[in-house]
């Protein structure tokens, strides 16, 4: 009997089988991160160069690891409301666009996170409270650079990156100091995830520090 498609809602023939179900999920012996996809790679973690094992796709999220991923969320979204406030402070064209793709990559990651773990939050929860626009607003641009557009953007990744290097110090920890369990594996998947961020904010940072274009004496 023919189907539709659950992903993109086309017409499926019979015994076809949709891409939407076949996904995989895997996990680095080493780091601990977990990821899932349609593709199990091969070879070893990009991350940290760990062996990979194939593992059971969360089905739910374990009661006892819960409130583990709902502090991971909290983490990501008081990051995701400091870039969306941050945005609609600044008039400089340079802070409003970097603003802006950070505010896009902490939805990517809380997005992850609601799918790998099988959570979801209410749409209400990616609009800032009114407190955290009071709280944040003193002290949103006071190691900032606006004088310097260049300046201001590195400025800004920095900040980027200490934020995400808190979250993975703190998951780090938390993984350091909790029993053998499903509370200790995902404070580890969480930590290694952190390191992926930075790793990608670290890019862009350097990508600053490189000219604009070079010369050749040809």
């Amino acid at each position: 009997m023919a189907s539709i498609c659950p992903k993109c809602h086309e017409d499926l023939e019979e015994d076809t089988i949709c891409c939407a179900e076949l996904k995989h999920a895997w996990k680095c012996s080493g780091c601990g991160k977990r990821t899932t996809g349609f593709v199990v790679p091969y070879g070893r973690c990009f991350l940290c160069g760990g062996e990979i094992e194939v593992v059971r796709p969360f089905e739910a999220v374990d009661p006892r690891a819960a409130a583990v991923v709902e502090e991971a969320l909290q983490f990501e979204l008081n990051t995701y409301h400091f870039y969306r406030i941050g945005k609609g402070k600044t008039s400089d064209f340079m802070q409003r666009s970097l603003f802006g793709q950070l505010e896009l990559m902490e939805r990517e990651h809380i997005e992850e996170i609601e799918e790998k773990y099988h959570v979801h939050l209410d749409e209400n929860a990616l609009t800032p409270p009114p407190d955290a626009r009071e709280i944040l607003e003193h002290w949103l641009f006071k190691d900032l650079s606006p004088g310097a557009t260049l300046a201001c953007a590195r400025d800004l990744y920095s900040m980027a990156i200490q934020m995400e290097r808190r979250t993975q110090e703190h998951f780090a920890r938390r993984a350091v100091d909790l029993p053998a369990g499903p509370e200790r594996e995902i404070c580890r998947e969480l930590a290694a995830e952190e390191m992926e961020h930075i790793a990608i904010l670290e890019t862009e940072l350097a990508h600053l520090a490189q000219p604009p274009f070079t010369t050749s004496d040809t």
